[in-house]
């Protein structure tokens, strides 16, 4: 069952898949209500977390805490 945005915490990491792709991320910071800074794992790039589902949410949308 995937967690609400509403329960994404600064400095928690987080899984999330979403059309057949696999994100692990950190939250970094929250600028504005409803927006969320986060870093990925692997990479180390920072991103706003919008940028990730601004396509839409597939069938496979889950988000998981790590």
């Amino acid at each position: 069952m995937a967690i609400s945005f509403d329960n994404l915490r600064k400095g928690k990491k987080y899984v999330m898949e979403n059309h057949g792709e696999r994100y692990e991320f950190q939250v970094v910071d929250m600028p504005e209500e409803g927006s969320y800074l986060v870093k990925d794992l692997h990479t180390l790039d920072v991103f706003l977390l919008n940028d990730l589902f601004r396509y839409g949410r597939g069938k496979d949308f889950d988000m998981q805490e790590l």
